[in-house]
This record gives structure tokens, sequence and C-alpha cells, in this order.
């Protein structure tokens, strides 16, 4: 919150913006939010409303809010005391890895692997197109991707580069490294260095297998029923392209949707099966102790294990040749009453905001679709949109702003949060069987 509110104040200075331009507090608070929780949501064109300097500030938040609030802390702990707390290391531990290991080397890992990728992202992009990506440009992009952020320097994002084959691979890859979390990451790079770089490891982890197997899964998923979707429907060859550029469009979009927020083409013009099908993507989102949001990868497959197991009548949900505790099952099951809830109340506040129904002003309706899908897209820090962003109410605003922190937080953070508020019960009530179903 403190990052956000401080990203909000520079974002607003007059350094900061176009002589033409005066960004409200809303909009700025709206952006800063944005840019710390990597969603990619403006309600402005940043290219035209934010100068150099204001640019620069929001890519300082982006790569602020990809490494994540508990990473950066720890290495201030670490550059101020050469010490970092117990409870810090813990709390890294299980956000990130979900075990042991040497924090210091761990940090110094991440930034390496983070600050590399990101560097070489930018080298491919400049490269491929040293006029649209600039230096800045170029190197503002790269961490957008990998950071899952979905910021673009152009009004109609990356749209000019639908058919473009090289630029789509570098920021799909960008994103996808971005997505599936530096405790993956690590374990990846120790596999392509004999154990030398990174974790010390010549297999991956039971945890790396589940998040790779089933990110893989989600985007061909996704990619060929968006595919095939577009593909019978009549009268989007103009906006979506046939063929091979279909296939890249659904490939590209099917990447981003799950994490990141650039696109390719306009929203509005898929058909409402294909943002059904993204807004399942972001809502699963990427992997645990990545840059990306929603329920994420894991939680999907222990959701999908304990329907499977309920099918089959098993007693013990397995994955990957090992049973999952109850605790995990637990878990699983209150995010996603979580999400679902805290999209079903904010999807309702927004119809009520943005329908002219709090003023009175009788203004006419926006489509369900179009709301929901930006709900989802806030909830899950993806950042597509289906040009509802700009439409926006001062209320409907804060009330998106409160669902991109609280997908970044973690609806479950914010839960535990409340819990340790509250006192113990010492003692448990009798119980009695109620018929469900």
């Amino acid at each position: 919150m403190i990052t956000i509110v401080a990203g909000a104040m520079l974002i607003r200075l007059p350094v900061s913006q176009t002589s033409s331009h005066v960004l409200s507090l809303t909009d700025a608070l709206f952006l800063s939010t944005s840019a710390v929780c990597v969603t990619g949501l403006t309600p402005v064109d940043i290219s035209v409303v934010l100068s150099p300097a204001g640019q620069g500030i929001l890519l300082f938040l982006i790569q602020i809010g990809g490494l994540g609030v508990m990473t950066y802390t720890s290495i201030i702990f670490l550059l101020w005391r050469d010490y970092v707390p117990f409870n810090s290391r813990e709390a890294v531990s299980q956000s990130l890895l979900g075990g042991s290991f040497s924090l210091k080397a761990f940090l110094c890992q991440v930034l390496g692997l983070v600050f590399g990728i990101e560097a070489v992202c930018a080298l491919l992009l400049h490269r491929i197109n040293p006029t649209f990506f600039s230096p800045f440009s170029a190197v503002f992009h790269a961490v957008s991707a990998f950071c899952n952020a979905g910021f673009c320097l152009s009004s109609d994002s990356l749209m000019a580069f639908r058919n473009d084959i090289a630029v789509n691979s570098v920021i799909t890859g960008a994103v996808f490294l971005g997505g599936i979390g530096f405790g993956v990451l690590r374990e990846m790079l120790g596999m392509l260095s004999g154990g030398k770089l990174g974790a010390p490891v010549r297999r991956l982890s039971r945890f790396s297998r589940l998040v790779l197997k089933t990110s893989i899964f989600l985007i061909v998923t996704g990619s060929s029923l968006v595919f095939c979707i577009e593909f019978f429907r009549v009268g989007n060859e103009k906006a979506l392209g046939t063929g091979l550029d279909l296939a890249i469009t659904a490939f590209f979009q099917s990447v981003s949707a799950r994490t990141a927020g650039f696109n390719t083409v306009d929203v509005l013009s898929l058909s409402e099966a294909s943002l059904l099908v993204y807004m399942i993507l972001m809502f699963i989102g990427g992997g645990p102790g990545s840059c990306a949001g929603g329920i994420r990868v894991v939680t999907f497959r222990v959701l999908a294990g304990y329907m499977a197991a309920q099918f089959r009548g098993d007693r013990q949900i397995v994955l990957e040749q090992r049973g999952v505790p109850e605790e995990n099952i637990s878990r699983a099951l209150t995010l996603f009453f979580l999400y679902s809830s805290t999209i079903v109340l904010t999807t309702f506040l927004l119809t009520v905001t943005e329908n002219g129904i709090l003023h009175r002003t009788g203004d006419h309706g926006i489509p369900l679709l179009r709301v929901l899908f930006e709900v989802v897209s806030s909830l899950g820090t993806v950042g597509l949109s289906a040009n509802l962003t700009p439409e926006l109410s001062n209320e409907g605003k804060i009330i998106i702003t409160i669902n991109m922190f609280a997908g970044r937080v973690g609806l479950l953070s914010l839960l535990m949060a409340i819990q340790s508020l509250q006192p113990k019960k010492p003692y448990l009530t009798a119980e009695g069987q109620l018929p469900i179903g």
C-alpha cells in the first residue's frame, strides 16, 4: 500500500506528465496500483499522458511489483544489516519455494534470472524492430512482459505486431517464464547448468513438473479452443486473420490471457465464446511464487484432482505420484470460493455504478460480459480489457483498484490477516448431519 501511494504521488508530479494532460488523483492511484500489482489496466493512454520521466517511474513500479514486496524487503534487510529476520525468510520460503533454502543465495539467483531474462528480451526486441523498440521502449516492454504487467507504450498495445512471429515469440517467451515462478526457473537453470547455477538439482521437482505441465496444457487447450471458435465464425477474417495468422493470434492471446494482458487484436473483435475461454484462463492464472495472479495452476490441479477423485470414489488425490494433504485441499476450495464470491460481488457493484443506477442518470447499460471480463481480468492481475477501463466512473475505478490490490496480495493472505485478529475458540460444537445436494 505504501508503494502504491508513493507511486501515485510520483506519477502526479508535473515532470511525470506531458504539458497537455493532467492526471487526476483517482487515475494516478489506479495507474500506480495497476503497475505495482502488475496488472496492466490503465484508464489513460500512457504513451500520450505520461512523459519519459513518468514512463520511467511506471517502469520502476512494474519491476518492484514483478519481483514482489517480500523479495525487495529481504534485499533491503541484506543491504542494510546483512541479515534477514527469521519471519521474512520463512515468508519468502513459503511464498516462493515451499522449502528451506539460503535466502541470500536465492535472492542473488532471482535477481540474476530476472535481469538476465529481461536484458535478453530487450536486446532481441531492439534487434527485431529498432524503430518501435528503441532502447528505452525495448527495456520497458521486456520488463512489462516478464513481470506479466502488460503495459505497452502504444495506444493499441501490440496490435501492430499481430503477424510478427519474432515479436510474438519474444513476448510470449518472457511472459511464460515470468508466469511459472522463481522456484521453477531456478530448477530449470540448475538442470541446464548441471547444478552449477540456480538450484542444485538434476531433475525437476514434483512442484515444478506440476506447474510446467499444467501451464503448457492450459496454453495448448486455450489456443486450440479459440482457434476452432474463430475459424468457424464468419465475418472476423479481417480483424483476426485466417490460417497461420489466426493460429498466431490464438496462441499469443492464450499465453497473455493467463497472466500478462498484452493484446495483438481488439478484444471486442473476439466472440463471446472466446472471451469466456480467456476468462477461465485469467481465473486460473500462473504458477505460485511468480509474477502472475489468479488462483494459480497448482490450485487448479488440486481442484481438478478433487473432482476426479469424487467421480471415481477415491479417498485420496494423487498428483505426480504423491498424495495431496487435506490441508492443501481445504485451502484450494477456500481460495476458489473466495475468488468466485469476489467476482460476483465486484460484478454486482460495477453494474450499479456503471449503469446509471448510483447517480440516477439513466445511462445505457454496459453489457454484462464486458463488466465480468473487466472484473476477472483485474482480480487475476491480467490487464486485458474489453475497452471498458477508460469508460469507468470514479467509483468503478476505485472498485477495480481494490480488486487489483486484492488479487496481487492474495485473497488467502487477506483472509489469514483477518483470522489473526479473531480469538481462537477452545472447543468444538457437536456435529449433526445435513442433507446436501
